[in-house]
């Protein structure tokens, strides 16, 4: 009873204070008191006609607002990514391979094509740096997460072989794609990009392997504890390291405007690096205790290592190294603890895999045009770049592997599997992109080259498996040595 009183005496109450309210004057209309009042000709009849329209108008411009547009571009990407990861997985591919897919189906390439009114309207020109922006923080955590999961004493067991793999995988593919930009320059680069920077970048996109798609074929195929399995990804993560450091390089080199720059810029960055590795490093080690932590210092360090990543971001994005070489650095440099690696990857790893690293495949599906492909010279180019990206990675990863006391079959192996692009070069081709390096053309052949090189490595290593069991059927003693 009390209750109803109450409502009943404030809801008039409020009442009156509205209507004595709305005959008030602002300060700036007092002025205007005397003025002539508006003519009110409008009839009863035509009221709610005017009450309708203008409810759809607010409707109309509350779903064009910038936030509106950003929050149902995320709801169709992830449903894209989703829906078609979950379908390249039940056919044997990494489910990253259906987001990268679902990403370049809703650009211009697919969706643009086939309904450019629909793409307009989900994706317009005005959207783009909030997409950008928000999709970046997704690399950026994701790329700590690579940082955190590069296991340096594991690499220093399997140094020799690892080593001497990964470095023949860069070095040659780097060299052909400097080769190729001999022939191509002309027809390829814009106007106003160098021979250098233009053969630099095809280089360091031919030299990359995707470490994390890697290491997730391998745990799918349970190889994750087999000599194979442990070589495969130790040479992934010194060819990630070494690609990196050469992608700074490159990055430095492109954005100087003379050689006083780039040396300033590399200079920065070796400071840079040296004082993460033995001065944050040894000092992370000590501060971050693993053992007997409560929710609320949990809590603050998830927030103290955010702020460290974003600092140590920031930093190599001033210097002109972007900014994903120092979110790598300051996953690298986080302690070994197992418990402690575990704890941030379950708080971040979800996160920006499944939310934010899809916006990042749907704005490089935005940039890839297949269509500007229009004519049998740049498909061929584009097949070029393929065989040269295949030959240069899988095969001097093979030869290498070879080369150290592998068998065949696990050499091969070995080359299939840092032939894996996929994620990783999506990263560099953007960066290339941003910078006008790339060109539209170009970007979108090195995205097919990206996807095949990563589509062929699962039916690849299922075709060398079973002819290592047709071999072991022919002859018995090899199987028993096996």
């Amino acid at each position: 009873m009390v209750y109803s009183a109450l409502l009943v005496v404030f809801g008039i109450g409020i009442s009156l204070i509205l209507k004595f309210g709305s005959q008030l004057y602002p300060g700036r209309a007092l002025a205007h008191q005397n003025a002539e009042p508006a003519l009110e000709t409008t009839s009863s009849s035509q009221k709610p006609e005017v009450a309708v329209s203008s409810l759809g108008k607010g409707l109309y411009e509350n779903f064009h607002h910038p936030l509106s547009v950003l929050l149902l571009q995320v709801v169709v990407i992830i449903m894209a990514a989703r829906v078609l990861g979950y379908f390249f997985q039940k056919i044997g591919q990494p489910a990253v391979m259906g987001e990268m897919i679902a990403g370049i189906l809703l650009g211009p390439s697919l969706l643009g094509m086939l309904s450019p009114g629909m793409e307009a309207f989900l994706f317009p020109e005005a959207s783009m740096g909030a997409l950008k922006l928000l999709s970046q923080i997704g690399v950026i955590l994701f790329m700590f997460i690579v940082g955190i999961e590069l296991n340096l004493q594991y690499l220093r067991q399997k140094a020799d072989a690892a080593v001497l793999v990964s470095h023949v995988s860069i070095i040659v593919p780097f060299f052909l794609g400097g080769a190729f930009a001999l022939f191509t320059y002309g027809s390829l680069a814009d106007s106003n990009v160098s021979f250098t920077a233009f053969a630099l970048f095809l280089g360091i996109a031919m030299s990359v392997t995707a470490l994390p798609v890697l290491a997730r074929v391998i745990e799918e195929r349970g190889l994750s504890k087999s000599h194979l399995g442990s070589t495969a990804i130790a040479c992934a993560a010194v060819d990630d390291v070494t690609a990196w450091c050469l992608l700074a390089v490159v990055v430095a080199i492109a954005k100087a405007t003379g050689f006083s720059g780039a040396l300033l810029t590399i200079s920065l960055a070796l400071v840079f690096i040296g004082i993460m590795l033995f001065f944050i490093k040894p000092m992370a080690s000590r501060m971050m205790d693993t053992k007997d932590r409560n929710e609320t210092q949990s809590k603050g360090l998830v927030a103290g290592v955010l702020t460290f990543v974003c600092a140590s971001a920031l930093f190599t994005e001033v210097i002109g190294i972007h900014a994903l070489i120092g979110a790598f650095l300051a996953g690298v440099v986080m302690p070994q603890h197992a418990s402690l690696r575990i704890f941030l990857k379950e708080r971040l790893e979800t996160f920006s895999s499944i939310f934010l690293l899809p916006l990042f495949f749907a704005f490089t599906g935005l940039n890839t045009q297949i269509g500007l492909l229009d004519d049998w010279q740049s498909w061929m180019m584009c097949a070029g770049i393929i065989a040269i990206a295949i030959a240069g990675k899988l095969g001097a990863s093979a030869l290498a592997a070879r080369w150290t006391g592998m068998n065949w079959h696990d050499s091969l192996s070995i080359g299939a599997l840092m032939n894996t692009r996929g994620l990783m070069q999506l990263i560099v081709l953007n960066i290339g992109y941003d910078m006008g390096i790339l060109s539209p053309r170009v970007f979108a052949m090195m995205v097919l080259m990206a996807l095949a090189t990563t589509f062929m490595t699962g039916p690849l290593l299922a075709l060398i498996e079973f002819a290592k069991q047709r071999q072991a059927l022919r002859d018995p003693a090899m199987n028993v040595a096996a």
